[in-house]
Order: structure tokens, then sequence, then C-alpha cells
């Protein structure tokens, strides 16, 4: 299916076609393009696009979209990147359907992904969503660069890790809805506090569409704050949470062998579904599924049978049965990114989980001076989730190796590449084992390992 023509990308960048072409996708990474897609040579700091044309094309490109001439069919522009945010503008405008925009401090990915699952169950095909964490200043233009113009539903993850970036995105992808899943200590080194957090994750609401729909967390202590930064802009504010008070909030909440049931009150309804998900954040984020799905228009009860079926995200909850010195453990698998909150939420539901308790936790980035009392405060999470054995990687980790020092065995290493040295040593059949960490640190390289078989 076309997605764009060279004429139509010319007229949405201003740019001068060499040829006419047709695309059925768009990608700014040489090694991601398919057969047909539209290859966008961006400059950045390091390397230039243009460099990569001839293997994108060896690779099946269909046309680029380019800043200089080039053998290949091109539309060329002055510049690449502000052009790929015109053409995402221009996808955004063509689209009829409902956008819908995800951002918090946790949970994003998850409740994306989940949001576009429900939707999907009752609009096949017609729902289209920003792919892994492509939530940034390339990542959002790009993904509504993609949406086909035919969709239903769109749904986008935004991101940011400095005040100024969401009242950026948000004019990008104008949703029709807006969630903020929740507020926690991330990117605190360029932040004064928490509050200050929540009012750049507010930013997205000022792109809210006449009569949008804010979504926002009952429970947060930045509640009233980020309703007040909502209510300019939004015609309608619903709230989340597990307090009775929020418009959407859980009748009954009942721990499963995997997962969990809830009776969710959504207005003056009702509504029983199962989170296939283990763990308390996930009741949350399916709260929220829930309002953007009520607020969209969509079907609940699709949604709740969606929500029952959810697997997990690799770097994010996927499980799966590794093998050890000749029997198997459970390996829980949140090696993609790690601050204190969600440290704390997967830490409660490896607290559930049957067998021996190993922890492999990478260190937490980007959280400035507060950096070792953060890392420190790890240490009743990990003792409230029976921990018997922890593998600490990264400097970082200094203050929680100290804190535990005493209470529970562990092994302490610089780095990921020191971790899959000490792993193999420390597991057994029957352990129940979490990964997890900033993905700087690279433990993906550890889950990788157990994958494969230790």
């Amino acid at each position: 299916m076309t997605l764009w023509t060279s004429a139509e990308i010319a007229a949405a960048t201003g740019g001068t076609p060499s040829a006419d072409f047709a695309v059925s996708g768009v990608a700014f990474d040489s090694r991601e393009i398919g057969s047909g897609d539209l290859f966008v040579a961006m400059k950045g700091a390091e390397t230039d696009g243009h460099k990569f044309l001839d293997g994108a094309f060896a690779r099946g490109a269909a046309g680029a979209l380019v800043s200089q001439d080039t053998a290949h069919p091109y539309v060329r522009v002055a510049d690449t990147f502000a052009a790929l945010e015109d053409l995402g503008r221009a996808a955004r405008a063509r689209m009829q359907g409902k956008v819908i925009g995800v951002t918090g401090s946790v949970g994003k990915t998850s409740t994306k992904e989940a949001l576009f699952a429900a939707l999907d169950r009752g609009a096949r095909g017609a729902v289209h969503r920003s792919v892994k964490s492509y939530n940034n200043h390339t990542g959002v233009p790009l993904s509504l660069a993609r949406m086909p113009r035919d969709t239903r539903f769109g749904v986008f993850e935004m991101g940011m890790s400095h005040a100024g970036e969401l009242a950026h995105l948000t004019t990008l992808v104008r949703p029709h809805i807006a969630i903020v899943t929740a507020i926690a200590p991330a990117h605190t080194e360029f932040f004064p506090d928490e509050s200050a957090i929540a009012d750049a994750k507010g930013e997205i609401f000022r792109g809210l569409e006449p009569g949008g729909v804010a979504i926002v967390p009952y429970d947060s202590p930045h509640r009233d704050r980020l309703i007040a930064a909502a209510t300019p802009y939004a015609a309608r504010i619903v709230t989340f949470g597990r307090d009775a008070g929020a418009d959407v909030h859980p009748v009954e909440a009942m721990r499963l062998a995997n997962g969990t049931f809830v009776t969710a009150r959504v207005g003056e309804r009702e509504l029983s579904f199962t989170i296939a998900q283990p763990g308390n954040h996930w009741v949350s984020n399916a709260l929220a599924v829930i309002a953007a799905v009520d607020a969209a228009g969509g079907d609940l009860g699709l949604a709740g049978l969606a929500l029952g079926e959810l697997g997990g995200l690799q770097g994010r909850g996927e499980r799966f049965t590794a093998t050890v010195k000749g029997g198997e453990a459970l390996v829980i698998d949140e090696s993609y990114n790690a601050n204190p909150a969600s440290m704390a939420a997967t830490l409660a539901v490896l607290a559930h989980e049957p067998g021996r308790h190993v922890a492999v936790l990478g260190e937490m980035r980007e959280l400035g001076e507060a950096s070792d009392a953060y890392h420190a405060a790890l240490a009743e999470p990990v003792l409230a989730a029976h921990v018997e054995t922890a593998l600490l990687v990264g400097e970082k980790m200094t203050p929680l190796a100290e804190a535990l020092e005493g209470r529970v065995d562990f092994v302490h290493v610089p780095d990921a590449a020191s971790a899959l040295d000490r792993l193999a040593q420390m597991i057994a059949p029957g352990d129940a084992v979490l990964v997890k960490g900033s993905n700087g640190v690279g433990l993906s390289r550890v889950v990788a390992a157990l994958a494969g078989g230790v």
C-alpha cells in the first residue's frame, strides 16, 4: 500500500523530486530500511545519512529524502530533519481519526502498547502507533510520517529529558486525548524537583485539539498541578487511579497467579477484565488505557479482552524460561530502563514469584545530586521482595551495596560484561531472576545470555 508518492513528499516538504516514485514506509536508519521504504538521509553530530544512501537502496529503498543530489530517486530539501517534521505534520493533517498522546515518567511505552492492543481489538489493521521507544525529537515525527492516511486511531508516545521538549512534540502530534501515566524521579539531573518534572510532562496538554480530553493520574501528589496544566487546553479532564475519587478506578483488584482480575468503575458503568501482566503498576496502566479507550469512543469490552491477552514487552516485563545447570529458571526482563519508581514496582512483582529470588540490578542514571540517596533507598524494596542474592551492576550502585551489607548476599561488579561472568555462578534451577537497570548499563546482554542458556 502506498504511504507517500514523491509528489506528496515534495508538496509536504517544499522539496524538489528527481523522479516519480512511491514508498510504503519511512526510516532514517539505513539498517532498518525495507523494500519500498523512503530513506531520510539526516545529518547528525557524528555522521551523515547521505553516506548510507547506497546501502539503503541496496536494501530496497524506493526513494530518499536528501539535501544533496544523488544518483538514486529522491526529493531534495534544504534540511532533511525539518523535512521529516513537515512530513509528520502532513501525515497528521490528512488523518481523520482519533489521535492519542502518551507521556509520563514511567509506563509510557507499556501504556502505549496496551492502548494499541485495546484499540486494535476493535479496529483491526486501522490503528497506528509509534514503535519501540521512538518518542523524542526524531522518533515522534518519524512515527507520524509512517502513519497510513486511513488510520482510525493513532497512538504516540512522547518523552522528554528537558523542559520545553514536549511543548514542541505535542504541536506535531496534536492529540485529541493526552495521557500522563505517572510522575516520578526520572531525568532529575535536569530538573530541580518533581514539581518541575510534572510541569514538563504537563506540556503535552498544550497540543490538545479543540474538544480534547486530558487523562491525569488521580493518585499522584502532582494531580492538581497536572489538572491546572490541562485546564486551559482540555474540554474535559478524566482522572484514573486506585482511589475511589478517580473517575476510572478499581472497585475490586484481585491478584491472580499471573496477572490481576479487575472490576473497574468507568463513570457510571462497571467493567470486569483480567490484566495479563502482574503488578500494581499494571493496574494503573490498565486504568489509563480504559479511560483513553472510553474517551476515544472505542469498545471497552474488547479493550478488556485485549488487556487479558497482552504479552510482556522485550525489556519491559517479558518473561521466559532460561536453562541453567540442567534445570529451568524464570527470567523477568526489565532491562530497558530504570528509575526509583519503576525499580520499586518491578521488585514488588518479584516478591510474589515462587522460588528463590535473584535480582540483577543496574545503576539508575540521570538522577543528579540525589543519585546516591535514590540508590541507597532501593534497599527497602529489595528486602521487601525477599531477594536472597543480588548482582549489582555499575559504580552508582555503591550506596545500595553499602545499605545491603550484612542483610542480603550480593556481588557488586563494574559493568554488564563483568555481570555475565558472575551470573552463571549465582543462579540455579527454580530461581526467579529479575533483570533491571538503565538502558545504558547494557543489561540486555545479560538477558540475551540467559535466553541462550547459562
